[in-house]
């Protein structure tokens, strides 16, 4: 298997580089359940952060993908993602309502995105989150490090209830990795999952790098699950190298594990992405569940 860091984004070379992987495992392509798509300002916004490598990041991460929004969906479709994601999200009070209406509008007009909402602990959440649900939201993102806020926020207990009576999956961000925030880590999840314990969780990054309580929280809950994001690759290995004994557990965990990339946002080649997952050597049948079959089944995509 090559290496495809340095090939050049958005060129047919790279694309039939990451369609020789799927289509290796018989795959009719891939599920990505953690994508960037959000609206300019906001995305220019988050991409300024990145270059300056504030303290959330800590280090130099060149955005592999910066382009027009057009031609960020249309490298994905080239990739041969069926279906992804708009994670999107707020970091102050009376901003969650206007990304979740601009979310709704760009899966209107992108039937292969899941239509994606979030929240911000604030009056009246559970009012828009039950909002967003009834219009057909698919997914919502939760940003504990960039929100600066506890998952276990009382004003966020209409939205949990909602979310739960539902059973919408939310990709939550909430290990300490890249850098610590206030309310990261394992032990705010247990105890939501205390107060909700069929509340539909997919801890984002696979819980770095809290690896091995965030491992433990989804196989003791049934409905956590882990996504891949940025995990396994040579840029993660670096600084949160995932531990090496954990890695049987991951493999028995094989029906609870989704594929991510972080898409536009990662400092490697899409490929490289997938390759972390296949390189972990679970087997053809592993990877096919990670990269396409748990998500399909999860999101009802036929």
């Amino acid at each position: 298997m090559c290496d495809d860091h340095d090939v050049q984004p958005f060129s047919a070379a790279e694309a039939n580089a990451v369609r020789e992987r799927w289509e290796h495992l018989g795959l009719p392509g891939i599920i990505d359940v953690h994508t960037h798509f959000m609206p300019g300002r906001v995305l220019d916004k988050v991409w300024a952060y990145f270059d300056s490598a504030g303290p959330m990041i800590g280090r130099e991460w060149p955005i592999t993908y910066r382009a027009e929004e057009d031609t960020r969906v249309d490298t994905l479709r080239n990739f041969g993602v069926l279906a992804y994601s708009s994670m999107l999200y707020p970091h102050k009070p009376g901003m969650a309502q206007w990304l979740n209406s601009w979310a709704a509008d760009f899966a209107a007009g992108h039937p292969d995105c899941l239509h994606t909402s979030t929240f911000y602990p604030e009056p009246g959440a559970g009012d828009y989150v039950r909002t967003a649900i009834d219009a057909g939201t698919r997914v919502f993102k939760s940003h504990v490090q960039v929100g600066e806020y506890s998952p276990i926020d009382p004003l966020l207990d209409d939205v949990w209830g909602a979310i739960d009576d539902a059973q919408t999956p939310v990709v939550i961000h909430c290990g300490s990795g890249p850098a610590s925030g206030t309310f990261t880590g394992p032990e705010p999840i247990e105890t939501l999952m205390s107060r909700f314990p069929t509340l539909p969780l997919i801890v984002a990054h696979m819980g770095t790098p809290e690896h091995a309580e965030f491992l433990s929280l989804a196989e003791r809950f049934e409905n956590i699950r882990l996504d891949t994001t940025m995990s396994f690759t040579d840029f993660s290995e670096q600084n949160a190298p995932y531990p090496r004994d954990l890695l049987p557990r991951v493999s028995d965990l094989g029906d609870k594990i989704l594929f991510g990339s972080d898409f536009p946002n990662i400092p490697y080649g899409y490929a490289h992405a997938i390759d972390a997952v296949l390189r972990l050597d679970f087997g053809d049948d592993w990877s096919r569940r990670v990269l396409h079959d748990n998500a399909a089944s999860l999101f009802e995509i036929g």
